[in-house]
């Protein structure tokens, strides 16, 4: 594998039933499903099936020495070891037999565009490019585009004003399901308008309400609050989940494993799968890794002082997956 670098209430039962989850294509679907993605080198409506390709974008340096507090970073930003970490990042994938495609730096003071997964939904039909909630990153939906061209990856549609939505706040339940979060960064109207373009596919969209949290000023993505793991797996932070979507995952029979409070804080939640029962995470979290590893999960870590906890996204906000083979999980 190599790198390519280039510019560029209740829940019911039938309401389960109405939103297609818990569908599962017959298994001589799901192989010309991963026959035809792999073919065309995109695709797998999956957040755990074995990853053979992924889009990271190296960091941005800033523009000047108060980026950080326009972003909402903890503390100033270090590029030199953003770089390193980053290429270090990179290498983690490599290993695991992943082709890595490193989309070049953007413009000095966009440092938040290293988090490539929030611009865009990718589907086994093409990408739709979201338009997010934070203004600031609303630039980085043209270098998503752009990412797109390059691969030969069709863009199905584009979100516009007033509707929002970031990809942060989305996850495939199951092939047929992408359940959506609510919240400052992705509105109804931005929800609305992606059933327009999945609904055609086949695919429904389960809104998830999502927490106030801090406000708006500090990121909370549905995905800052669950990571699939395996098939009907996810590391959890429960205490902020809604209570409607708790009752459809475990009508759905969902193993569910709860970060420790203290790890909430440095990602614990944030889990890239590289394939069924195999993820990676933040070092720090030595209390996931631990619960994850008790319920036979693999686990790699990698550090992110300066990619992940000064700018507050793990190793799934670092990547956007282009290809996942399905055909074996």
């Amino acid at each position: 594998m190599h790198h390519e670098d280039w510019d560029g209430g209740h829940t019911s039962r039938m309401e389960i039933d109405m939103f297609g989850l818990g569908r599962h294509p017959e298994k001589s679907e799901t192989e010309i499903d991963a026959e035809v993605a792999i073919e065309h080198g995109y695709g797998g409506q999956s957040m755990v099936a074995t990853l053979r390709r992924v889009l990271v974008q190296q960091p941005a340096p800033p523009a000047n020495d108060d980026d950080w507090r326009r972003h909402g970073y903890t503390r100033p930003v270090d590029h030199g070891q953003a770089v390193e970490e980053h290429a270090a990042f990179c290498e983690v994938l490599t290993a695991e037999g992943i082709e890595v495609i490193v989309q070049s730096a953007d413009e000095p003071g966009r440092l938040d565009s290293i988090f490539v997964y929030d611009t865009s939904i990718l589907t086994d039909e093409g990408a739709f490019l979201g338009n997010p909630g934070k203004e600031l990153r609303r630039s980085e939906v043209d270098r998503a585009r752009a990412a797109y061209e390059e691969l030969g990856v069709p863009v199905i549609g584009q979100l516009e004003d007033p509707a929002m939505l970031e990809g942060g706040d989305s996850f495939w339940v199951d092939a047929n399901t992408l359940a959506v979060g609510i919240g400052y960064r992705t509105n109804l109207a931005g929800i609305d308008l992606g059933r327009t373009y999945l609904q055609p596919f086949g695919v429904d969209i389960l809104p998830v309400a999502l927490p106030h949290w801090r406000g708006p000023d500090e990121c909370l993505h549905l995905l800052s609050l669950i990571s699939p793991v395996a098939e009907r797996m996810a590391v959890v932070y429960s205490s902020l989940i809604s209570t409607p979507f708790m009752q459809v995952l475990r009508e759905l029979d969902w193993m569910l494993i709860d970060v420790p409070d203290e790890e909430f804080a440095t990602q614990g939640t944030n889990a890239l799968a590289l394939a069924p029962n195999k993820v990676l995470i933040l070092k720090e979290n030595t209390g996931t890794r631990r619960l994850l590893e008790a319920a036979g999960v693999e686990v790699l870590v990698y550090s992110g002082d300066e990619i992940s906890h000064n700018r507050q996204g793990g190793p799934t906000c670092l990547t956007k997956p282009i290809l996942r083979d399905v055909s074996i999980g």
